[in-house]
């Protein structure tokens, strides 16, 4: 069994309401149920956005590191999309 300790959190009477209720309604056992599955949210999506930070820091590095940036000539880029996005709703209409 995990190392289970108690906190002390101040929350506003809303959430405390939205907590009894869902305890109530038998969506969870407990409001501390709850609150933990709310951390386990909150840790998952905090270190989704640290693996994000981290590819965008080492595609901005790359980046740097590739060397002057060429000149575009935005006309042939939007021909080229054109041609690829003719091609790919052919392919789709096939």
């Amino acid at each position: 069994m995990p190392d289970i300790r108690k906190v002390s959190v101040a929350l506003t009477g809303e959430q405390i309401v939205s907590l009894r209720a869902a305890v109530d309604a038998g969506e969870y056992a407990t409001t501390s149920e709850i609150v933990r599955e709310a951390l386990r949210e909150w840790q998952f999506k905090r270190q989704a956005r640290q693996e994000e930070t981290n590819r965008l820091r080492e595609a901005w590095d790359r980046g740097k590191t590739s060397g002057r940036p060429a000149t575009l000539n935005f006309a042939d880029l939007h021909d080229e999309a054109r041609k690829r996005l003719k091609r790919a709703s052919t392919r789709a209409s096939v």
